[in-house]
């Protein structure tokens, strides 16, 4: 028994898990699922930005339950495949599927000609299942909904719909060295160009860096305060820690709390009465978790 679940699954978040559960009652859950995302093809400069990588995106769906995924790179040949080639070369010769489970607003093959009607009517020896979206305070959950939730700096409504902290994960990268001047030494961490960023401000989270997960105060922006030519930044002070070494290795940064806004400072004193208030409240805040 093969259960095949279709979906691009940016996040995994709550929608994508509702799915994977209906999959799961039909037999061991294969996830197909394509790379890189569709619009990158057709519209470029449309491609929306990612909830996640490629990487942990796999990882995702095999913690809620799929057995194995398989990535089918999206190419502009694969996109001209009819949906009734689509259904005998890739569901049922590729991958044997004994049932199939989508989201409702699901389409498939050339100029999206295919939908759920479609592949109900067109099933050669496997059942159809199609889940609704799910709604959250009226709206349904889609990764464009938590995308913009989290350019907007709301990742706490975000991580509702996810069902878990968002995260940033990237190197641990040189940065002005600022910091470890005045006390709260901060991890800069470098980003893929395609990653989806919180607006500015100030949050309160954890950074993960190999076996150890810190409570930590997370700044994005420019740094108004201090005169200088400096770019859009993600950076982390784990709290109350002051001699990690952590350049070039992997980190993961989990947003849980927006505190303020980024604001500019008449000078060191009043930044460093803000930063320890920032503090105290990133660890008040993060300690229950």
């Amino acid at each position: 028994m093969t259960s095949v679940a279709i979906g691009i699954f940016d996040g995994v978040h709550r929608g994508h898990q509702e799915i994977l559960a209906e999959a799961a009652k039909h037999g061991a859950v294969t996830v197909l699922t394509f790379h890189p995302h569709p619009t990158s093809i057709f519209a470029p400069e449309r491609t929306p930005s990612a909830l996640v990588n490629l990487e942990d995106r796999i990882a995702l769906l095999k913690e809620h339950g799929a057995k194995d995924v398989v990535v089918l790179p999206f190419t502009r040949e694969f996109a001209s495949k009819s949906p009734d080639e689509f259904i005998q070369e890739v569901l049922i010769e590729e991958l044997g599927a004994t049932h199939v489970t989508v989201g409702a607003n699901f389409t498939f093959g050339h100029k999206a000609a295919g939908n759920v009607e479609y592949l109900k009517n067109h099933a050669h020896g496997f059942g159809v299942s199609a889940v609704k979206l799910e709604e959250n305070r009226g709206s349904a959950i889609s990764s464009s909904r938590i995308r913009t939730l989290i350019v907007d700096g709301d990742v706490e409504r975000a991580n509702e719909l996810l069902s878990r902290p968002f995260y940033l994960r990237g190197p641990v990268v040189h940065g002005e060295k600022r910091g470890r001047t005045i006390g709260y030494p901060t991890a800069n961490i470098g980003l893929a160009e395609n990653a989806t960023i919180p607006a500015d401000g100030v949050y309160a989270g954890w950074l993960t860096v190999g076996d150890h997960r810190w409570q930590a105060a997370i700044s994005i922006g420019t740094n108004p305060t201090f005169p200088g030519v400096r770019g859009r930044q993600v950076e982390a002070y784990a709290i109350d820690q002051l001699d990690l070494d952590l350049y070039d290795q992997e980190a993961k940064l989990e947003f849980g709390y927006r505190l303020r806004d980024t604001l500019k400072f008449d000078g060191l004193e009043p930044l460093l009465v803000q930063m320890k208030e920032d503090c105290l409240q990133a660890k008040r805040l993060t300690s229950i978790d």
